[in-house]
């Protein structure tokens, strides 16, 4: 590290289980970040400002003028612009020392699997049990770890899907892909602005610690949120034996 990034990022080096150490590997990590929205804002800006060296976020929506009450990576002057480009307008401004690669695409499982496989951490921003399904099945193909978060109305969800693991459940053991869940749109329920902060910041939370290998991750558990009363629920999720999806996966020897 350079002098101007041991100023900058002094406040992680002070701390013990950080260092330089810990540092240098956000420095040479690569996040993947799909969805720019609600969740995407604030957790790509933590990120960024943490110093991860490269981060792709992937979003093929445009800025709506209702997406500001909430998607903070955003300005009122760039409605109309894709949602990928106008963060990574942002991101630049708070970090422009590392790289922020923004795709407006919709990307399929062949892409999906191309861009996952070329991250060591994917966070799963989107709105969709389709997507989420997606990113899940690209993550254990290619033993990544996935941290997946979710917010609606007064409510919100964060967890950790670590394949590396062996014994950890994947999004499909919490939600089977083959059941019909509803998916429900904020643009039809609603949701408190406040909470996709939260939720997406302790998404970069995960990531960041998940990179440098500290602390102990949200692998195995599922944190609820009623942000009405701002209580936390903690459920543990086990593995499914029988999961489409994870069952026969082998994590490669370290």
């Amino acid at each position: 590290m350079n002098d101007s990034q041991l100023l900058r990022y002094s406040r992680h080096i002070l701390l013990d289980e950080i260092g330089i150490e810990g540092q240098t590997a956000l420095l040479q990590a690569h996040a993947l970040v799909i969805g720019a929205g609600g969740l995407g804002s604030p957790a790509a800006m933590y990120l960024a400002s943490a110093g991860v060296g490269k981060l792709t976020l992937v979003d093929n929506d445009t800025v709506d003028l209702t997406n500001l009450q909430r998607q903070i990576a955003h300005t009122t002057a760039r409605v109309g612009q894709p949602k990928a480009t106008s963060a990574r307008l942002t991101l630049e401004q708070i970090n422009p020392e590392i790289v922020i690669e923004a795709l407006v695409e919709r990307v399929d499982d062949a892409r999906l699997a191309e861009l996952v496989a070329a991250a060591d951490v994917v966070l799963d921003c989107t709105d969709n049990f389709a997507t989420r399904h997606a990113v899940n099945r690209a993550c254990v193909t290619h033993n990544k770890p996935l941290v997946s978060g979710a917010v609606i109305r007064f409510d919100g969800q964060v967890s950790v899907f670590d394949p590396r693991g062996g014994a950890q459940p994947c999004y499909s053991c919490l939600f089977p892909q083959d059941q019909k869940f509803e998916d429900v749109a904020c643009s039809t329920m609603g949701v408190f602005a406040p909470l996709v902060g939260v939720v997406g910041a302790m998404q970069a939370a995960e990531a960041l610690k998940l990179i440098m290998g500290i602390g102990q991750s949200l692998a195995g558990r599922l944190l609820l949120l009623d942000g009405l009363h701002m209580e936390w629920t903690s459920i543990a999720v086990a593995r499914n034996g029988d999961c489409p999806v994870c069952a026969g996966h082998h994590p490669p020897a370290a």
